[in-house]
């Protein structure tokens, strides 16, 4: 049996909060001290919070940075354990994303990142410069309060690696295990078999088994011992960070942490063997690339990971691969949108310190899956109040507003969700019976305490008044009215709802003889968004949206999914209903459809949707790529009609997205200009010219047309 060697890498930081930060750090070190670790790595800029964006360039983020590390390397916690700790750092008045090595009140090493992540969500070179001089170092002149701890002055800065008794470690930072030429390329081919990867990596719709790939790549033709810590929870927007701490060698995950959790801290651990990565290292490619790498500078530390050959080690011993060789575990994605979101919302909630969530239900697919999503976060947090979280425990009693010497335990999520969530149908003389019936036996299935109005007194007060005002009685199209008057007659509904839902949100807790507020979620999702198929200043006006980052699609597949998973099997009626906004009158003759109004199916939609942002198409493109796709089905010519309906009704409805609540990010993010010359007429042009040329094979059948 070669050298053991216990390892540990974890947790849930939020922007700012550096006290709470601080206590969570020391509590993963203590967790893992107590497991036998012998190293501890924790997650990208942990001390002040990945999310901190323009707050690092800030002085004080990085003064109160330093006080963090200061009470960390002050205090016994960190005694006999080798950790990894993440803060900016100003290095010659350039401020850059660290990595701070600590041993026994000693600072080993700083290590700043050299590749930033600077697309999509992330903009880290707006704040951080990254560190160009690879394979090279610096001093770094210590602040005076480090100084007074460390009794170091200095302390090397740049692009090394740590060596201890028994093996080598090697630091990456997030994004540089993303690059094609990763540094754990170069430090394992110089002898590094140990490598940390400390990241900031949110949660989006399949994106995890990437990154696992990725990792367990990074040891499988190199070798090694792969640590990865990550971000887990929401720190202050959008983003859920997804957590799934793994560690990996040489290809195989060995353990992995959860991907979504309510828990602050959460740790993973595992016990190898090093012998496993020298063996895995005798092939003669790789020796032969080895012996020619340009070395690294080497910090020596009298500190060894294991006990020896035949040493003790705590923690289950799982030695070489033959007890701990898995798969990884992936949910699928109405999984990941009933966990993610549900978790967003509950680190949303107990940090902003309101007293639940309010959602207008209107009976469709949207507001339910948002409805769902609520009552997955009372089912989470149930069953981590049955397994004893003291924190969630702690968090659920003061929403609840129970007293602090209470002993209530939030064990039924249906009892939680009453207690939390509120639900209103807002009908109308155009509202029908079924989807009013929908929403109350939905939210008698999870629980919420509903309200179920009528607001036709409203709506008629505020046309009146207009009427009053102008002398002129606008009319729906189905009695004449003109376009102008119909869409008006539409919007003051959804507008007036976006008013009572802001009313009910602040009085209904009131009214329930508590304090406090309700935070109001919207049901507007990524889909109608892109299209803009929403009216401005609707419900989809609220504090925050758990499904504006997720399809229609994906919506209805999460739904599906619920119906049996959280055995709710009214969800069955809403998948089989006809999507409707119910703003105009029915008629014999004549009922609102959503697909009809937008001038394209939910699935055309998520297509346009799939091939604008992820394939990166503008028009002219999209046209090309869906004469391939669609051309089996659909003319040229209809498939060029299309493409320009949706890119001018996605252009002139831009100025929507200035004012769209705050979404959880699941799937894509971009910034576009708002004012477009929406009818596009270089790009339209050519998309005629092309489709007026090209053969139409639709009628030929989909395998003929394939093969023509």
């Amino acid at each position: 049996m070669g050298h053991l060697i216990t390892l540990a890498t974890s947790l849930n930081q939020w922007a700012l909060d550096f006290q709470g930060n601080y206590e969570r750090i020391i509590e993963s070190i203590a967790i893992a001290k107590q497991r036998g670790a012998a190293m501890r790595v924790g997650p990208e800029l942990e001390i002040p919070g990945y999310g901190c964006y323009d707050h690092f360039l800030e002085g004080d983020t990085v003064l109160h940075s330093w006080e963090v590390l200061a009470k960390i390397l002050a205090g016994e916690d960190t005694m006999n354990i080798l950790c990894d700790i993440g803060m900016p750092v100003v290095h010659k008045n350039v401020i850059y994303n660290c990595r701070i090595i600590i041993y026994n009140k000693q600072i080993l090493l700083i290590r700043p990142k050299m590749w930033l992540a600077n697309d999509g969500n992330y903009r880290e070179m707006r704040y951080f410069t990254p560190w160009m001089k690879h394979r090279q170092w610096e001093d770094h002149y210590l602040p005076r309060i480090i100084q007074a701890v460390t009794k170091q002055t200095k302390v090397p800065f740049g692009d090394c690696v740590i060596s201890t008794v028994d093996t080598c470690i090697g630091i990456e930072l997030c994004e540089e295990l993303f690059t094609p030429s990763s540094p754990h390329i170069l430090m394992g081919l110089d002898g590094v078999e140990i490598f940390t990867n400390s990241s900031g990596s949110h949660h989006e719709l399949r994106k995890l088994y990437t990154r696992v790939e990725l990792i367990k790549e990074a040891t499988l033709k190199l070798g090694g011992v792969y640590l990865y810590a990550n971000q887990q929870g929401c720190d202050g927007d959008r983003l859920y960070y997804d957590g799934c701490a793994m560690i990996a060698m040489n290809g195989h995950i060995v353990a992995q942490g959860s991907q979504f959790s309510l828990n602050d801290v959460e740790v993973v651990t595992a016990t190898i063997d090093i012998e496993d990565v020298r063996s895995h290292r005798t092939s003669r490619s790789r020796a032969l690339q080895a012996a020619t790498t340009e070395r690294y500078h080497r910090i020596e530390v009298p500190f060894a990971l294991s006990g020896g050959k035949f040493g003790e080690t705590g923690g289950e011993q799982t030695p070489g691969l033959r007890l701990s060789l898995h798969e990884a575990r992936f949910h699928k994605p109405e999984e990941e949108i009933a966990l993610g979101p549900a978790c967003w919302l509950w680190d949303y909630l107990r940090r902003s310190r309101t007293q639940g969530y309010f959602v207008p239900l209107s009976g469709g697919v949207d507001s339910c899956a948002t409805a769902v999503i609520v009552y997955s976060m009372c089912r989470l947090v149930a069953d981590a109040a049955r397994r004893a979280e003291k924190q969630v425990i702690a968090d659920a009693r003061r929403i609840v507003g129970e007293p602090e010497d209470s002993g209530y335990i939030p064990s039924d999520p249906r009892e939680l969700c009453s207690r939390i969530f509120h639900t209103c149908y807002m009908g109308t003389e155009n509202s029908s019976v079924e989807t009013r019936k929908r929403a109350k036996d939905l939210a008698l299935a999870i629980g919420s305490y509903h309200v179920d109005l009528n607001m036709d007194s409203v709506v008629t007060s505020v046309v009146d008044l207009f009427s009053f005002v102008t002398g002129a009685k606008p009319r729906f199209k189905v009695h004449g009215g003109t376009g102008a008057e119909n869409l008006a007659l539409q919007n003051i509904q959804a507008r007036l709802r976006m008013v009572l839902s802001y009313l009910f949100a602040q009085l209904l807790p009131w009214v329930r003889g508590r304090q406090g507020g309700l935070l109001v979620l919207g049901s507007a999702n990524v889909d109608e968004s892109l299209r803009g198929y929403l009216t401005k200043y609707d419900c989809s006006s609220a504090d925050i949206n758990p499904i504006g980052g997720i399809s229609k699609t994906d919506l209805k597949k999460f739904i599906a999914y619920a119906q049996d998973a959280f055995d709710l099997p009214i969800l069955r009626s809403f998948l089989d209903a006809i999507p409707t906004a119910e703003l105009e009158p029915m008629s014999e003759t004549y009922v609102q459809a959503d697909e009809a109004d937008m001038g394209m199916t939910y699935d055309e939609l998520s297509v346009f949707g799939r091939l604008r942002k992820v394939e990166k198409c503008g028009p002219y493109s999209m046209f090309t790529k869906l004469v391939h796709e669609w051309g089996a089905i659909l003319s040229p010519v209809e498939i060029a009609e299309k493409v320009k309906h949706f890119f001018f009704e996605h252009a002139r409805n831009r100025h929507k997205m200035t004012t769209l609540t705050p979404a959880y990010h699941a799937v894509r993010f971009d910034l576009r200009p708002f004012l477009y010359a929406s009818r596009f007429p270089w790009q339209f042009r050519k998309i005629d010219q092309v489709a007026a040329a090209l053969s139409d094979r639709s009628n030929l059948g989909p395998e003929k047309a394939k093969t023509d």
